[in-house]
């Protein structure tokens, strides 16, 4: 494993990954750059708003706290619309089990901190989780999910009060590669969050979209920042940390489990590396020799849930 020095040395343009939070703060949370993050959330947003985004205003990140212990607090970025609704924004590296409970605690936090004392039901602003991933979680093939409250039967959707996004950067990554002139704008910013463009790629991409050029621009910047670039690193090496820890543990249990003569399935343990990010779906899925929509159904069995509570 790299030294931290190694690390920081070797810290460039092309080893830069923009899904590292203290980055994506510093790019989409600096008021300076609102138009990059306007630019992000019209994409992603502009059809469930049915309008465009013409404005944002930041919030303090404080308003949502949740209780995490030291490196691997949570860093994202807040901020309500010119229209009126209000939008947290998570990037999440690390698969901590807890992700579809955690990002109904933001959403409710956000919802029930919007009426002020004296006001009514009808003050109440619709609140907007996006959630970025670096690992696969919902069973959907698609990249990009959307969330809300509607009548199973009918279809019937209760209000807008409620919309949960998750992007899913791995299911992007793994479908058919696009050109860039034939990718959509929401495309663009998923190849920039994808992070495996080649020199040429990257260079069309900065030339077809104003904002994300101005995305790399601020990626200079931070890097050019000692400061900031050391940020960057102890939250790379948090995260390496944790997932070792992880490797560690499962490990030491697999080994315990051999010697009780316990033990989960090979299909089990492949649906925990999916859940951990390790593998993706199709990955597990060909391991396990298995059609990709059977390993799904598999891992959908309540026995094999893993979710925490938050």
């Amino acid at each position: 494993m790299l030294t931290k020095e190694q690390m920081f040395q070797e810290l460039n343009e092309k080893t830069f990954n923009p899904m590292n939070d203290v980055a994506f703060k510093f790019i989409f949370g600096k008021e300076e750059r609102k138009n990059i993050t306007l630019d992000f959330l019209d994409a992603f947003l502009y059809e469930r708003l049915e309008h465009h985004i013409t404005g944002i205003t930041y919030k303090n990140t404080e308003l949502v706290p949740l209780a995490e212990d030291g490196k691997l607090t949570r860093l994202d970025v807040r901020c309500d619309l010119s229209s009126g609704e209000q939008v947290d924004v998570e990037v999440q590296v690390l698969n901590l089990k807890n992700m579809r409970r955690r990002t109904l605690y933001y959403w409710a936090q956000m919802y029930l901190f919007s009426l002020a004392r004296g006001q009514t039901y009808r003050d109440l602003k619709p609140a907007i989780t996006i959630n970025i991933l670096a690992f696969e979680l919902l069973p959907q093939k698609a990249p990009l999910a959307m969330y809300t409250i509607m009548n199973p039967e009918t279809g019937d959707e209760l209000n807008k009060d409620l919309s949960l996004f998750f992007v899913e950067i791995p299911k992007f990554a793994r479908e058919p590669k696009k050109k860039i002139s034939e990718m959509t704008k929401m495309e663009r910013w998923m190849a920039y969050f994808a992070n495996q463009l080649d020199d040429h790629e990257r260079e069309e991409l900065a030339m077809s979209d104003a904002a994300i050029s101005g995305a790399m621009d601020a990626a200079r910047v931070f890097l050019a920042d000692d400061d900031e670039r050391w940020n960057y690193i102890n939250r790379q090496m948090a995260i390496l940390d944790y997932n070792s820890g992880i490797k560690d543990s499962r490990e030491e249990g697999r080994r315990e489990g051999r010697r009780e003569g316990i033990g989960i399935g090979r299909v089990g343990m492949l649906a925990e590396l999916v859940r951990d990010g390790v593998l993706t779906l199709g990955q597990a899925a060909e391991k396990a020799g298995m059609r990709e929509k059977d390993f799904r159904k598999a891992m959908e069995n309540p026995e094999m849930s893993n979710e925490d509570t938050p």
